[in-house]
């Protein structure tokens, strides 16, 4: 099983979550955060001052799956989140352990 985790633009979700619903994802979790990379932020302007943005607000996915579908989801992302310019985003693959469904105690990826 993996976890796949996407960093995006937040105009860019719905995109996104109707590329993976056309493809079969039933589960994501969205997490509203900031942070930058090579944008290193941005100046704007407000009330005639100047004041630096150090941290973009951006959306991070998570979504638990199996190795079989791990490449077209990371693909459907790429197409449905890609603008052409900087910060589009990252996508984070990660290796996951044990899942367990609270409600039914299944485990692993019937859980999924």
């Amino acid at each position: 099983m993996k976890l796949v985790t996407a960093i995006i633009k937040p105009f860019k979700l719905d995109d996104v979550r109707s590329a993976l619903s056309e493809i079969g994802v039933q589960g994501v979790t969205v997490t509203e955060v900031k942070g930058f990379g090579r944008q290193r932020g941005h100046t704007e302007l407000y009330r005639g001052a100047e004041y630096v943005v150090d941290f973009l607000p951006k959306l991070k996915l998570e979504i638990a799956t199996s190795a079989d579908q791990l490449d077209q989801i990371v693909d459907t992302i790429i197409a449905a989140a890609s603008t052409g310019k900087i910060g589009d985003g990252k996508i984070f693959v990660s290796e996951l352990e044990q899942v367990v469904r609270i409600r039914t105690g299944e485990t692993g990826e019937e859980a999924i």
